[in-house]
């Protein structure tokens, strides 16, 4: 029924559009309590055996809603309605910003991916903050709060930067996400070198520390698909000499040459990041290589081409604790979380391991030990 909608009335919409009008429509239907409670009990099914324990934090499963979707916290309600166990909003910035110029988001239907230079378009740390202080939650659901550098701070003073949004927002969060790798942001990736990695990280570790007294914030920091292998293994083993408690893998890609895209040239050929179905190999390499460098010394959380079941549990196999998604759910409309999450408990039941926590990387184990 949704693939029909999305053909006949989503596909014809800009994008951008399209993205307002639906998140619209779920916010409003967590308003309504009894609409709500039916949507929930519907597409929000709850397994015990995919009960995940992850950050200190207990959740529902392991399945969750990638950053980009939520930008300013209003819809994560809705969000929790629709089945997806932890919600990550952002990416919040310093200051508010209004983003790149418009048209800036595009589908390639063919390649079932997206393209965006959405450029962190949000209201700013301090309002995000003000909401989520003001939010009395419907739905019991982890928050994750994804921060980036505002775009007109320069460089040298992305840790000043880094640090207000940590400020403003550690304190309304379960997790915290350092995000250093979006390509719409100038300059943005080059916080990626362990150089420039290692003083950003420990500056907003001791801020959210300092900010935070009651409880420890887990800090993660997310990486895009595109580092080489042996910078992989740098931020993997700074991550681990400073304490951090976990790596997404992976961002957007910039690449387009290798990913045999079949859209027309004019929608490949357009700047930005491209997430979905294509940037699923490399995700899942990069995945691995982190799980073989770390283990279980911090979470890993995979991210990047999660359609289905299937790869969410090729994720877990390879090292993934906690596994998000975000361009599918485009694609698969409201029935996404539900059936992932149907997914993985039949997959897990016809396992060998017991639990979702025995099966995580123990496909990368088993490679290692060939």
């Amino acid at each position: 029924m949704y693939k029909l909608f999305f053909r006949l009335v989503f596909k014809r919409m800009d994008p951008e559009r399209a993205h307002y009008a639906a998140f619209r429509w779920i916010r409003l239907a967590a308003r309504i309590p009894v609409l709500r409670t039916f949507v929930a009990a519907a597409l929000a099914p709850r397994f015990k055996e995919l009960r995940t324990e992850a950050l200190g934090l207990r959740m529902h499963g392991p399945f969750g809603l990638a950053a980009g979707f939520d930008k300013n916290a209003v819809a994560i309600d809705g969000m929790a309605m629709l089945g997806f166990d932890h919600i990550e909003i952002g990416t919040v910035t310093g200051e508010p910003q209004p983003g790149n110029p418009k048209k800036r988001l595009f589908r390639l239907v063919a390649d079932r991916a997206l393209i965006n230079r959405m450029g962190f378009n949000n209201e700013g740390s301090a309002a995000v903050a003000a909401r989520l202080a003001a939010r009395n939650p419907v739905f019991r659901t982890t928050v994750g709060v994804n921060i980036g550098k505002t775009k007109v701070v320069p460089e040298a003073e992305a840790a000043a930067d880094y640090v207000k949004s940590t400020e403003a927002l550690a304190g309304h969060a379960d997790y915290l996400v350092v995000n250093v790798s979006s390509p719409n942001t100038p300059g943005l990736r080059n916080l990626q070198a362990t150089e420039s990695l290692r003083p950003l990280l420990t500056a907003v570790r001791e801020a959210a520390d300092r900010t935070v007294t009651t409880r420890r914030v887990p800090l993660l920091v997310k990486i895009a698909p595109d580092l080489a292998d042996e910078d992989v293994d740098a931020v993997a083993d700074l991550a681990v000499e400073l304490g951090l408690d976990g790596i997404i893998a992976t961002n957007t890609t910039i690449a387009r040459e290798s990913l045999g895209l079949r859209s027309a040239p004019d929608l490949v050929g357009e700047t930005g990041g491209l997430s979905g179905a294509p940037l699923k190999e490399r995700s899942l390499e990069v995945l691995s290589r982190l799980y073989a460098r770390v283990g279980d010394r911090i979470t890993l959380v995979g991210v990047g081409g999660v359609e289905n079941a299937e790869d969410a549990w090729q994720r877990i196999l390879a090292g993934a604790t906690l596994v998000q998604g975000y361009s599918a759910f485009i694609y698969e409309g409201p029935f996404y979380a539900r059936a992932i999450h149907k997914g993985l408990a039949a997959r897990l039941a016809t396992s060998p391991y017991a639990t979702l926590a025995e099966a995580v990387g123990a496909e990368t184990r088993k490679k290692a030990a060939l």
